[in-house]
């Protein structure tokens, strides 16, 4: 949510800060019903002060035995004009607030602009990838070994679904413990096992209503499926005044993510890129609004030590104005190579939202002592996506044999396995 005293001193600021979003201005119209909405708030004070008075007025004429018929019309009259006066200021401020809840976050400054993808710009690379003679795709790979099962999962769920079985089900559990005790234990964050299933005001807070209710999974008792573990992770300080002397926060956790929409049509249809329910380690901190900045960096650098220790090839770049996220002011995404396309893709994304969730949810900090306080802010990474991570762990550790070899870091939770193979199967 957008700041309207912000809006009101600054409009031509805010104007460009969302043209560089490819919106055109939206302040005339916020401001128009800004006033209207004031003007409403203004006169409901005036006649209720005036209704005070007469009420007092009233009063002494009765102790006297004066005739206060007149004053009591008025006062009358009065009342049936604040009615309308409310009912007008809810209206105007209904519709503020529905304006204010569809547009997207302001970029940071320092945020590169671009239209879509193509300006995203790289910042560094990680690990030269291997030269793999005719590299197969996951899904290649895992239904050869028996283990990756897309005919089963669409019989028994539709499109966008997979099964995994032995070692290959093993290893995806591995890549989430994995990533769980680096976090919790190197790291400093704090494993949370959250709801999976959350109310309208969670969804609203992180600012994926009203704007992705179609993304999304609903059911029939009007409870929302998570699509990320922020949703659950970011609400669990939802209308709180944190001690500003203990933060950061940082949460993490490991859950299942359901995604009614899960990419464009005709694109990645086969194998596991883009599933309605996949695995995801999250990444959330609450902090001062000063320390934001810095921690989006340590964020990413968390992300980022994962695939280090995977030994997987990645580029990590920043994502220009036309291709971030609603919620965030900066986004910092991680791309891990993956060979059977010969090509990076999107492996985790790290964002600094500033205030803009935080006023949603109205979550202020303070310092002890202190009576002003002052709205968080929030960020919230993938640290990282696990069935992604599992298809590149399959793809560059792939053997001209079609097994594949488990990195040193995952075989102490695949029980010492080195390799999987089909032999393997059960």
């Amino acid at each position: 949510m957008h700041d309207i005293r912000y809006i009101r001193e600054n409009p031509e600021a805010f104007d460009a800060a969302l043209k560089r979003r490819g919106l055109v201005a939206q302040s005339p119209e916020i401001l128009r019903l800004d006033g209207e909405r004031r003007a409403s708030q203004t006169a409901m004070q005036e006649a209720q002060a005036k209704r005070n008075d007469l009420s007092k007025q009233i009063g002494d004429l009765k102790r006297t035995g004066g005739n206060a018929d007149a004053l009591m019309q008025e006062v009358a009259g009065l009342k049936d004009k604040l009615l309308v006066w409310e009912a007008e200021e809810k209206e105007l401020g209904a519709k503020l607030d529905a304006l204010l809840a569809t547009l997207p976050n302001r970029p940071a400054a320092d945020v590169p602009d671009g239209r879509d993808e193509h300006d995203n710009k790289e910042l560094r690379r990680f690990r030269t990838p291997r030269g793999l003679a005719a590299p197969r795709e996951h899904f290649d790979l895992g239904e050869a070994l028996g283990l990756m099962d897309f005919t089963m999962a669409a019989r028994m769920s539709g499109a966008r679904f997979t099964i995994l079985k032995g070692p290959l089900a093993r290893l995806e559990r591995a890549l989430g413990n994995f990533m769980l005790d680096v976090h919790t234990t190197e790291f400093g964050y704090t494993e949370v096992s959250p709801p999976l299933l959350v109310k309208d005001e969670a969804v609203y807070g992180v600012a994926q209503l009203p704007k992705f209710a179609e993304d999304l999974f609903r059911t029939t008792n009007g409870s929302w499926l998570v699509s990320t573990a922020e949703v659950p992770l970011t609400n669990l300080v939802n209308g709180e005044i944190l001690n500003r002397d203990e933060l950061p926060y940082r949460f993490t956790a490991r859950t299942p993510c359901f995604r009614s929409e899960a990419g464009s049509a005709g694109k990645d249809t086969r194998g596991m890129l883009r599933q309605h329910q996949f695995y995801k380690v999250e990444l959330v901190s609450i902090t001062a609004p000063d320390q934001s900045e810095a921690e989006h960096e340590r964020m990413t650098e968390c992300a980022e030590t994962i695939l280090n220790r995977l030994e997987l090839p990645f580029r990590t770049i920043v994502l220009c104005t036309g291709d971030m996220g609603f919620g965030a002011r900066k986004t910092y995404d991680l791309e891990v190579w993956m060979p059977g396309q010969d090509t990076y893709r999107e492996i985790s994304s790290c964002s600094n939202c500033g205030d803009f969730q935080a006023r949603r949810m109205n979550v202020r900090c303070r310092s002890p002592g202190d009576k002003a306080t002052e709205f968080v802010h929030t960020l919230n990474g993938s640290g990282l996506a696990i069935g992604r991570c599992l298809i590149a762990v399959m793809e560059n550790f792939q053997q001209a044999d079609g097994s594949i070899s488990i990195p040193g870091v995952l075989r102490p939770y695949m029980d010492g396995l080195e390799r999987i193979q089909v032999a393997e199967r059960k």
